[in-house]
C-alpha cells in the first residue's frame, strides 16, 4: 500500500503564491501516476493535475498556465506550484497516487485565498 501526506497549505492573498508537498511512503515502486484533487464543501472532488511514471502530465484547464506539478523521484515527493491564487481556488487539497490495484489518498491540506 501507498501513503500520502500533505504539506503546505495555508492563507494566501489572492495573486499570492502556495507550494504544496505530498510525500509518498510505502510501495511507492507501484505508483503509476501522482497527483492533486481539491473540493471545497458539498461539491464534489476534481481533477488539478497529475505527473505520470514516464513524467506526463496533465492539467485541468482551470489551473493551465499558473498551476505547475513536479515530481522529485528520489524524495518520494510530488509539488503543486500554485501561482497567481484566485479566490475560487480557496478549497481542500488532496494527493493521490493510483497503483495497478488500488488509489491512494492524503488526508487534505486546506487552502484559503482572501480576495
Amino acid at each position: 500500500q501507498v501513503q500520502l501526506v500533505e504539506s503546505g497549505g495555508g492563507l494566501v492573498q489572492a495573486g499570492g503564491s502556495l507550494r504544496l508537498s505530498c510525500a509518498a511512503s510505502g510501495r511507492t515502486s507501484t505508483i503509476s501516476s501522482i497527483g492533486w484533487y481539491r473540493q471545497v464543501p458539498g461539491k464534489q472532488r476534481n481533477f488539478i493535475a497529475a505527473v505520470s511514471r514516464d513524467a506526463y502530465i496533465n492539467y485541468d484547464e482551470s489551473v493551465k498556465g499558473r498551476f505547475t506539478v513536479s515530481r522529485d523521484a528520489a524524495k518520494n515527493t510530488v509539488y503543486l506550484q500554485m501561482n497567481s491564487l484566485k479566490a475560487d481556488d480557496t478549497a481542500v487539497y488532496y494527493c493521490m497516487a493510483q497503483t495497478s490495484t488500488d488509489t491512494a489518498w492524503g488526508q487534505g491540506t486546506q487552502v484559503t485565498v482572501a480576495s
